[in-house]
């Protein structure tokens, strides 16, 4: 009889394969997806070697057990990667503008922001302000709300423009979806 075909991972404790099986009967389903029904134990170990394939205990807890005929090798492959496959983690992705910023400039940044959107990041919009400039604070509105307008189609607004410090002006978008 075949053996369990080996590979990295510890998933050996979480599914009994061909001998390990005691119980009998088991229902199994073969290769193909196909119920093969409630049979003895080592009828099924019998088709499951005569296809060069294991018999994998996959419910343990039913009764009878659940078993399935497969490549163990690749079964274990496959929650291996479902298991590691890293989840998106949310960002805040920070635009950096100024008053005297010029609107190529901003269209260019305003794209940017955009594919921070669509990759569900959220975009902080920060207008900076130096000397001067401070006397132009309704340019830097006038800038976060042009921006604002232009993304309001993929995002939301979760904090909405207000200064902070007093020498920047910002605003805080969300992708519409999340």
């Amino acid at each position: 009889m075949r053996g369990p075909t080996t590979g990295g991972g510890g998933n050996d404790a979480t599914h009994r394969i061909n001998e390990q099986i005691r119980l009998t009967p088991v229902r199994v389903v073969d290769h193909t997806g196909n119920m093969l029904g409630v049979i003895p134990t080592i009828d099924a170990l019998r088709i499951a070697v005569d296809n060069g394939l294991d018999l994998v205990e996959v419910a343990p807890n039913e009764r009878p057990p659940v078993c399935r005929i497969l490549d163990y090798g690749k079964f274990k492959y496959e929650q291996k990667r479902k298991t590691h496959q890293k989840t998106h983690q949310i960002q805040l992705k920070e635009i950096r503008l100024r008053p005297k910023t010029g609107d190529h400039d901003i269209e260019f940044k305003m794209k940017q922001a955009r594919q921070f959107l669509e990759h569900k990041d959220k975009v902080k919009l920060n207008v900076m302000f130096r000397g001067r400039e401070n006397a132009h604070h309704e340019r830097g509105r006038e800038i976060l709300q042009q921006v604002m307008a232009a993304l309001e189609d993929i995002s939301k607004v979760e904090k909405p423009i207000g200064m902070e410090g007093g020498r920047s002006m910002t605003a805080v978008l969300t992708p519409k979806g999340g």
